[in-house]
């Protein structure tokens, strides 16, 4: 019933949001005397932001098509490498350029799309070929294709890792944003443990849960004051017959992205009272670089409930992984395994998702790993999107990024 309540939602408000668009046009329309006094240009302007925030949304481009390289501009284009139900290896492939490290970039799959590190991914391209993981929307996905657990998820790290590194240099590079960094840091610890030939130079990880027993944000909270019962009866929902995945049951992005919002209603609620008085004075250049924003962001897809709810278990309640007891096939995953990976762990100032010394943990429980393969950076001032997109992203903290992949190519 949820998931049909909120189509039938979607499908009203979709409506609305094509009749605002037009009447946007039709009083911001040279031809209309109502253009130029009166309330028309008011009007018009909140219509436009209505229209904005009422509109569908499906999944976005990345739409890079150039970088720079040593002052030229050099054509990029998407390559899929490789291939899963649930999501697929993408390769920025940077043309007439060669070598270079090979850098896998890990998006989370936690309610928006791959494209949430548009970002990141620019500002890497001229220094790394760059590859990511591009996560599928699980209502697109048909139930004969079979589930896609947290377990899952660590075999496509696995499986991604050594598919790169039967491209060329046998060890590439990992970068996880945010929720990847459990599953991905399972991952090289297996492959650190089998001695695999593909095990990652380095591991980076940016805003990442691995122990949030550490400065609990409103996000851990939330995980942990219900009990695990209470997240599979009040937010998993099924998929409607519309979509290829029916059947399905699902962690709905729509939720995903009302608690995010809800976390922080007062900024999102000033951005678009910003975003109309910029469309009244008539800076369509402001109001746009918050439309972009807002496209991305309001951009969502749905996750199985059975990856959700064993992270919810593994990550957020027992806190598997930093006590040593979390298991991957029956197998435990243990972090002292690590010897030869380095790993540089990332955190933002004012981050409000993953708190203080969540990241860091990463560093405490590799208890093999030599300390001249560890580092860790404080981005001051920085919140969690800001980690990894943005001016402080590019000029301050990925050249951290940059020189540590150097380092250890």
């Amino acid at each position: 019933m949820l998931y049909n309540a909120y189509e039938l939602q979607r499908s009203m408000l979709a409506g609305a949001s094509a009749l605002a668009n037009f009447s946007a046009g039709l009083l911001n329309n040279p031809a209309n005397p109502f253009a130029y006094f009166g309330g028309g240009p008011i009007l018009a302007s909140a219509l436009e932001v209505f229209a904005h925030a009422s509109a569908p949304r499906g999944k976005p481009e990345f739409g890079l098509d150039f970088t720079e390289i040593d002052g030229k501009q050099v054509a990029i284009h998407e390559e899929i490498v490789l291939r899963k139900p649930f999501g697929q290896l993408k390769r920025f492939v940077r043309e007439g350029v060669e070598g270079g490290p090979k850098l896998l970039i890990v998006a989370p799959m936690s309610g928006h799309f791959a494209t949430l590190l548009r970002g990141t991914v620019q500002r890497m391209l001229p220094v790394a070929d760059v590859y990511i993981t591009d996560w599928r929307d699980a209502r697109q996905v048909p139930l004969a294709d079979g589930r896609f657990d947290l377990d899952d998820y660590v075999d496509y790290v696995i499986e991604f890792l050594a598919t790169i590194g039967a491209e060329g240099d046998a060890r590439p590079h990992v970068l996880a944003v945010c929720q990847p960094s459990v599953p991905v840091y399972a991952a090289v610890a297996l492959m650190n443990a089998d001695k695999h030939p593909n095990t990652p130079r380095t591991l980076t990880m940016m805003g990442g849960p691995i122990d949030t027993r550490e400065a609990p944000t409103a996000v851990n909270t939330l995980a942990t004051e219900r009990p695990h019962s209470w997240f599979k009866q009040n937010v998993i929902a099924t998929v409607p017959a519309t979509y290829p995945g029916a059947g399905r049951t699902v962690y709905p992005g729509f939720l995903q992205l009302a608690g995010f919002m809800t976390m922080n209603l007062g900024n999102h609620m000033n951005s678009h009272w910003e975003m109309f008085k910029h469309l009244v004075k008539g800076d369509d250049e402001s109001a746009d670089a918050t439309m972009r924003f807002y496209d991305e962001y309001r951009s969502v897809c749905d996750m199985t409930s059975e990856f959700y709810l064993q992270t919810i278990d593994v990550v957020f309640q027992s806190h598997a992984l930093p006590k040593g007891e979390m298991m991957h096939r029956g197998r435990r995953v243990d972090p002292a395994a690590i010897t030869d990976t380095a790993i540089l762990a990332i955190e933002g100032e004012k981050d409000d998702i993953s708190g203080l010394g969540q990241t860091r943990a990463a560093l405490t429980i590799a208890t093999n790993l030599p300390a001249k393969m560890k580092k860790y950076y404080m981005a001051e001032d920085v919140g969690h999107y800001g980690i990894f997109n943005g001016s402080k992203w590019r000029n301050r903290i990925a050249p951290v990024l940059e020189e540590w992949i150097a380092t250890h190519s």
